[in-house]
């Protein structure tokens, strides 16, 4: 085998590798409370959660509960015809209210401990 190839090889072996380690939705769902008490991931204003400490995977966390509210978020402002800036808003305010004491909110480009 040449040594194009081996590194071909190599190379697929590794992104393979990875998408073994990735999160799928319910997964990250079922970390999201841990993740919240753990400190690594907050409420934002905006309806999304957001990355406050870059440890695990609080990055795939969010990205991956993200995707889904905004999935969620179009839905319903597309049925409500409501902008989808408004939904969002509502939708983060409303998660901030019920954010536990202890955990993180977003307000003002400030994380701050509930």
């Amino acid at each position: 085998m040449t040594i194009c190839k081996k590194a071909t090889v190599a190379l697929l072996s590794v992104v393979l590798s990875f998408s073994t380690f990735a999160l799928n939705l319910e997964q990250a769902m079922d970390s999201l409370s841990q993740a919240k008490a753990q400190g690594v991931v907050g409420e934002q204003a905006d309806g999304y959660l957001g990355v406050v400490k870059n440890e695990g995977n609080a990055t795939e966390i969010a990205q991956l509960i993200n995707q889904a509210r905004k999935a969620q978020y179009q839905k319903v402002s597309a049925e409500s015809n409501v902008p989808l800036s408004e939904v969002e808003k509502k939708a983060g305010s409303k998660a901030q209210e019920k954010t536990p004491a202890g955990q993180y909110i977003k307000q003002q480009g400030q994380w701050l401990k509930k």
